[in-house]
């Protein structure tokens, strides 16, 4: 039987970043997805143009329609737009401790423009993340999240204590941000893992936090262990990024349809 997993996000109609990079993720792991909306964006490569949130309860409709049939052992979080959306995902996988959880603190576009209301990020700050797996915020999510700058590869390591701190399981610092290298910090427990790859020079690429994200749930769905999930995810994400297409006016699309069957 295939394994499950579930992607808790929202729309993109342009299909390179939310629900639908994540499913095409899934896919490309050889997992069967699932999709739940939390809202609809309208948006494409160059920006978002609106958006509309979906009622909680319709959430919490699809949450149940979802797990109540589907044997989903890992689900991603992306874009919840306010608190009482947050709080819905909470109930609902606070019910389900056999899920793995990667929750994405998605709050800003690629392309700068804001996602959420100012009240989701208390929400997932000091609800979601103490049920999560894994937290995989960038440099400007980490620094929202702890109250702190995060610029360098030190302050990545201290803000990934402080988020397990704060509750989750595990953080993963992404740091394609940073002026002098492209490292990622991955905190499990007491062990941090500084992971350090070559910069690409592409420019901007829409969707790869939702992608590696959706990667990483992927490989958990398929019973690796979240180091190996995540060093997995990172290759798949270089790849993709190598393969990234022009397709619109603005930022690059990743492809999707890269292999998955090279490790680092």
């Amino acid at each position: 039987m295939a394994a499950v997993a579930l992607s808790i996000a929202g729309s993109d109609p342009s299909g390179g970043a939310g629900l639908q990079a994540d499913v095409k993720t899934f896919q490309a792991f050889g997992v069967y997805g699932a999709a739940v909306v939390t809202t609809v964006t309208v948006q494409n490569t160059v920006g978002v143009r609106d958006r509309h949130d979906l009622a909680p309860a319709l959430v919490a409709a699809q949450l149940e329609a979802v797990l109540d049939d589907l044997p989903v052992v890992a689900a991603k979080t992306g874009l919840l737009p306010d608190a009482r959306i947050v709080d819905v995902v909470v109930e609902h996988l606070r019910a389900r401790p056999g899920v793995a959880l990667v929750v994405d603190p998605v709050l800003v576009a690629t392309s700068g423009d804001a996602l959420t209301a100012p009240s989701a990020l208390e929400a997932i700050r000091d609800r979601l993340l103490p049920i999560a797996t894994l937290v995989t915020p960038n440099l400007a999510e980490a620094e929202a999240l702890t109250g702190r700058t995060v610029r360098t590869v030190a302050a990545m390591r201290d803000a990934a204590a402080a988020l397990h701190a704060r509750g989750a399981g595990a953080v993963l610092i992404k740091g394609g941000h940073l002026h002098d290298c492209a490292c990622d910090v991955l905190a499990i427990g007491e062990d941090i893992h500084e992971l350090d790859a070559p910069r690409m020079a592409i420019g901007p690429v829409h969707g790869t936090g939702c992608t590696l994200s959706a990667a990483i749930a992927a490989e958990l769905a398929r019973g690796r262990g979240l180091l190996d999930a995540v060093r997995s995810a990172r290759t798949f994400v270089r790849r993709a990024l190598a393969a990234s297409l022009a397709l619109g006016h603005g930022s690059r699309v990743l492809d999707h349809g890269v292999r998955t069957d090279e490790r680092e």
